[in-house]
C-alpha cells in the first residue's frame, strides 16, 4: 500500500518531499552537534533557536540551487554526492557566520562538526531511503526487475532510459568481459553470467535485456535459452537499430522467445502457407557459414525440414554454424549436417545429392568483396561463376525440387568484378530455368544488410571505437540498406512461391547517404562528429577515394518495369539472358582465360556477355579501351527477354 502511494506521488511531489527531507536534516543535526558537544552544550541551545530557521532556509535554498531535490535516489550518484558536500560545506560557513554575529566570537569546532555530521546523515539518509524502497520493490508485483547484458555504450544508454521509468528497477550488468566484473558502471555491479541464478533469487528478477549489438549469434541464441531455464524472460534490442534510428532504446526492445529462433516461430505461423515448401524436406545452403548464408539456415529451421545441409569452405565458420544451428534445430528434430567444402567441387556436389535426396537448395556462396575480388579477379571469377553453374547443374541432373540464387544488386549494371561475376552467375540460372527439366530455378537479389561481413557497419563500428577517424570513400556515396534478418526472410519467402526463370528485386526502401550512416553511428556511441561547424568534435568523417570497382550509387534493375507479388517487399523484373549457345560460350571462354590467367580476356568475356558491364577500377583503366573496342567489333546477336 505503502509503495502505491510512493510511485502514485507525481515528480514533482517526490522533488517536494525530498526538499522537505533536506530542510528538515538541519535541526537534527543541530540537536546531534549539540548533544556531542557537551562543553558547549548551553551556548548551542541558547542561540539554536535563534539561528537554526535561518540555517534551514539556507538549506532548502542550497538545495533547489544545487538540484539536490530533484536527483532521484537511484541516481544518487557520486555527482550528487559532491554537490551534497558543496551544500555541506556552505551550512558550515553559514554557521560558522551565524556564531560570530550572536557570540562576536568563532569556535570552529561546532559548524565544523554542524557540517560534517550533516553531510554524513545527508548520505546515509539518501541510501537509507533507497534501500528501503530497493527492499519494498522487491517484495511488490507491481514493478519490473530488471538486469541488462552488455556493459557497453548501449547497456548504459539503456540503462538510463530505464531508471527514469518508476515501473522498472535495473539491479545491475551481466557481462562477458572478464575485465569489467566486478566493477560499477553507472552505479550499478557488473556481474558474470554465471551469476544469473543468484541473482535472479536475490533480487527477485524476471527479465534480461540483452543490449549488446556486437553480441555473436550463437550467444545471442543460447543466452534466451539459457534465462528461460531460470524463469526469467529475455528481450533484445534489434542488430543496429540504434544505429540508424533516432527513437529511444527503450522503445526497441522486442521479445526473445529462447527455443523459438529469437521470435522467428512467429514468422513461421504467419507464412506457413508459402513456407510449406521447405517444412520436413532437405535444405542445402552453401556459404552456410557466411552472413547471409547463417541467417538462412537460422530461418529455415523455424520451417521445420527434416534436414539441413550446411556447405562451407571456411572449416572455422563452418564450426562455429555447426554449433549454434545444432541447438537451434534441436527441438525441431532437424538433422544438422555439415560438409566442409567447396560450391566448385563438382565431385562433392553431385555426392551430396546422391546421398541425401535434397529438396531445396540455397546458393548464398560466393566471393563478395568489391575491392579483394577486384584485384583477385581470377579467383573471384572462378569461384562465384563456377560454383554456380556446378551446384545448378548437379541440383537439376538430381531432380531437386527448387534452386534460388542469393544475387546481389551490384549485379546490376556492374562496375565490378564482383558485381560481373555475380550478374554471370544469373545468367547461368537462367539459362537452366529455360530448360528446367522438373526444377525451379530463381533469383533473388538485393542490397546491403547491416550486419554482414561485406557490410560498411562493422567497419565503421571498429574506427569508431579505436577513436577515429571513420573513412569515406565518397560523399555523394548512396546504398540500398536492409537489415540481415528481413532480407533472409524475403529470401526465403521469394524461393517458396517462384514458378521457375524469376529475377526477384527485394524493396529495400530508399537509398541512405553513408555519410549520413557515419553521422548516426559517431553520435549513436555518444560522440560528437568533428567537422568545421564543430572544431572541437570527438571523431572525423574523412573521404579516401572510390575504391576499385566501387560505384556511387547502386541499382536494383536494369530495365524498366516490374511486376508485382503476393508479397509487398518482393519485386519480379524483367531481365535480358543469353541463350543456350552464348552462355556455352561464355562459360568456354572465362575457363579458357582463367587456365591461361589471362586478366584482358576475362574483362573481354565478362564485356561480350554483359552490355552493360563498364570496368571502373583503376587497375582496368588500361583495359577498358581494348573492351570498348571489342564491343564496337563483335556482332553480338540481341538477347533474347526473359519471360
Amino acid at each position: 500500500m505503502l509503495l502505491k502511494r510512493f510511485m502514485g506521488l507525481t515528480r514533482k511531489q517526490k522533488d517536494l518531499f525530498l526538499l522537505a527531507v533536506d530542510v528538515a536534516l538541519v535541526p537534527i543535526v543541530g540537536l546531534m552537534s549539540a548533544l556531542l558537544l557537551l562543553e558547549y552544550n548551553r551556548t548551542i541551545f541558547e542561540l539554536g533557536p535563534r539561528y537554526l530557521p535561518i540555517l534551514m532556509i539556507v538549506a532548502g535554498g542550497l538545495s533547489m540551487m544545487l538540484g539536490l531535490h530533484r536527483v532521484q535516489l537511484k541516481h544518487f550518484d557520486a555527482e550528487a554526492i559532491t554537490r551534497a558536500l558543496i551544500m555541506s560545506i556552505g551550512l558550515t560557513l553559514v554557521s560558522g557566520l551565524l556564531e560570530v554575529v550572536s557570540s562576536q566570537r568563532l569556535r570552529p569546532i561546532a559548524p565544523t562538526l554542524f557540517g560534517m555530521l550533516y553531510f554524513l546523515s545527508y548520505i546515509v539518509l539518501r541510501r537509507g531511503m533507497l534501500q528501503l524502497l530497493t527492499m519494498l520493490y522487491r517484495r511488490s508485483r507491481i514493478v519490473t526487475r530488471v538486469i541488462i547484458y552488455g556493459a557497453g555504450f548501449s547497456g548504459i544508454k539503456l540503462s538510463r532510459e530505464m531508471m527514469d521509468r518508476p515501473d522498472v528497477m535495473v539491479y545491475g550488468f551481466i557481462d562477458d568481459s572478464p575485465a569489467l566484473r566486478g566493477s560499477h558502471v553507472n552505479g550499478l555491479t557488473v556481474y558474470p553470467v554465471f551469476k544469473a541464478e543468484e541473482l535472479r533469487v536475490l533480487y527477485n528478477i524476471n527479465r534480461v535485456i540483452l543490449a549488446d549489438p556486437d553480441l555473436p549469434a550463437d550467444r545471442k541464441t543460447a543466452l534466451p535459452r539459457q534465462f528461460e531455464a531460470l524463469g526469467i524472460t529475455t528481450e533484445t534490442l534489434p542488430a543496429f537499430a540504434q544505429l540508424i534510428d533516432d527513437s529511444t532504446l527503450a522503445s526497441r526492445l522486442e521479445p526473445v522467445k529462447s527455443g523459438q529462433l529469437l521470435g522467428r516461430d512467429d514468422l513461421f505461423e504467419t507464412l506457413s502457407s508459402s513456407y510449406i515448401a521447405y517444412a520436413g524436406s532437405t535444405v542445402l545452403v552453401s556459404g552456410a557459414g557466411g552472413s547471409i548464408g547463417l541467417e538462412l539456415c537460422r530461418q529455415v529451421i523455424a520451417c521445420r525440414p527434416a534436414q539441413l545441409i550446411l556447405l562451407e569452405l571456411s572449416e572455422l565458420a563452418l564450426y562455429a554454424a555447426n554449433q549454434e544451428l545444432r541447438l537451434l534445430a534441436e527441438p525441431f528434430g532437424t538433422r544438422i549436417v555439415p560438409v566442409l567444402g567447396s560450391a566448385a567441387d563438382p565431385v562433392l556436389v553431385a555426392s551430396l545429392f546422391a546421398q541425401n535426396g535434397v529438396d531445396v537448395v540455397m546458393h548464398a556462396a560466393a566471393y563478395k568483396h568489391v575491392p579483394l575480388v577486384e584485384e583477385n579477379m581470377r579467383a573471384g571469377l572462378q569461384n562465384n561463376v563456377f560454383s554456380t553453374q556446378v551446384l545448378a547443374r548437379a541440383a537439376r541432373e538430381a531432380g531437386v525440387a527448387r534452386f534460388v540464387l542469393v544475387s546481389s544488386d551490384k549485379a546490376v549494371r556492374p562496375g565490378s568484378v564482383m558485381g560481373a561475376s555475380k550478374r554471370l552467375s544469373e545468367l547461368v540460372v537462367q539459362d537452366l530455368a529455360d530448360r528446367p527439366e522438373g526444377t525451379i530455378f530463381s533469383i533473388v537479389r538485393f542490397g546491403n544488410v547491416l550486419g554482414s561481413s561485406g557490410s560498411v557497419v562493422p567497419l565503421f563500428e571498429e574506427q569508431i571505437l579505436r577513436g577515429g577517424p571513420v573513412t569515406l570513400t565518397d560523399l555523394r556515396v548512396t546504398r540500398y540498406f536492409m537489415t540481415i534478418q528481413e532480407a533472409a526472410r524475403l529470401v526465403l519467402l521469394a524461393g517458396s512461391f517462384a514458378d521457375g526463370g524469376e529475377v526477384y528485386v527485394l524493396d529495400m526502401g530508399k537509398p541512405m547517404l553513408i555519410r549520413d550512416l557515419a553521422r548516426r553511428m559517431i553520435e549513436g556511441r555518444g560522440f560528437q562528429v568533428r567537422d568545421r561547424a564543430n572544431p572541437d568534435g570527438d571523431i572525423e568523417i574523412v573521404t579516401t577515394g572510390l575504391r576499385p570497382g566501387e560505384k556511387l550509387y547502386e541499382e536494383l534493375m536494369v530495365r524498366k518495369g516490374a511486376g508485382s507479388t503476393s508479397h509487398p517487399k518482393i519485386i519480379r523484373v524483367r531481365e535480358d539472358r543469353l541463350s543456350e549457345l552464348q552462355t556455352a560460350a561464355m562459360l568456354r571462354d572465362l575457363r579458357d582465360a582463367i587456365e591461361r590467367n589471362d586478366p584482358a580476356e576475362m574483362l573481354a568475356t565478362l564485356a561480350r556477355a554483359i552490355p552493360e558491364y563498364m570496368p571502373q577500377s583503376h587497375a582496368a583503366e588500361s583495359l577498358q579501351m581494348s573492351v570498348v573496342q571489342e564491343r564496337s567489333a563483335v556482332n553480338r546477336p540481341a538477347n533474347r527477354p526473359g519471360e
